[in-house]
């Protein structure tokens, strides 16, 4: 069974690292985020199959920042680590959509063992649930390889046009904010990384021209939003 790329936000430090530490002992790959907005700009600049939540977390709970999610992925796996053991918690929890909930202190085989268990009763032996190609209009956009093909036609994305597109397919026909987009491709969102980010979705519209149904519209003083049409 190929281990999973999991995402773990938890603001505790010894426990973060202490989870962190243990789960790669046992094969998988693990990013960590200390607070729910860090935790958010991670799901989108990498690829998960399985995603870990506090609920009390700094900046954004777990609560919100899995709604978020749950609303532009829906199928992402994910479930609550916490010390929170009132019952309208764990039930508000798993309205949300959590596929467990497993409260501290807890036993690191156990958690490894559900972890596993989930991966396998969600999506057998494959782990892998991250969507790759996106199709807007005509065009299909091959997110692992960059490239825009219409018509057996093929054009090469840079790295960054690539990253910036796959944000917007992401979150598409809602508000991708700038800062949001800057902090996860560029690392930062200062001013002239902002007018970098705007040369990028000038090129953007310029590859999408041929499709009239498809637009990235600005939203003033927030960000943009890739408008495609509902099937």
């Amino acid at each position: 069974m190929k281990k999973a790329h999991l995402l773990l936000v938890e603001d505790d430090e010894n426990l973060g690292f202490v989870t962190k530490d243990n789960l790669e002992e046992k094969g998988y790959t693990v990013e960590w985020a200390k607070d729910g907005q860090e935790g958010y700009e991670r799901f989108y600049a990498d690829k998960y199959d399985l995603c870990i939540f506090d609920v009390m977390l700094p900046k954004k709970d777990g609560f919100t920042l899995a709604r978020e999610i749950k609303d532009t992925n829906p199928e992402m796996p994910f479930f609550f680590l916490t010390a929170k053991t009132l019952q309208d918690d764990k039930i508000e929890g798993l309205t949300i959509g959590a596929d467990d909930y497993i409260t501290k202190p807890f036993d690191m085989e156990e958690l490894v063992l559900r972890i596993d268990n989930m991966l396998t009763r969600l999506h057998g032996s494959d782990h892998d649930t991250d969507k790759k190609i996106f199709h807007l209009g005509s065009v299909e956009f091959d997110t692992q390889n960059h490239t825009l093909t219409r018509d057996e036609e093929t054009e090469t994305l840079t790295k960054k046009e690539s990253e910036l597109l796959r944000l917007l397919c992401i979150n598409q026909n809602r508000v991708l904010e700038r800062n949001t987009a800057l902090r996860i491709i560029w690392g930062d969102d200062d001013y002239f990384l902002g007018r970098s980010m705007d040369v990028f979705i000038t090129k953007l519209r310029k590859r999408l021209k041929g499709e009239e149904s498809i637009t990235i519209e600005n939203v003033h003083g927030i960000g943009f939003k890739l408008v495609v049409p509902e099937n």
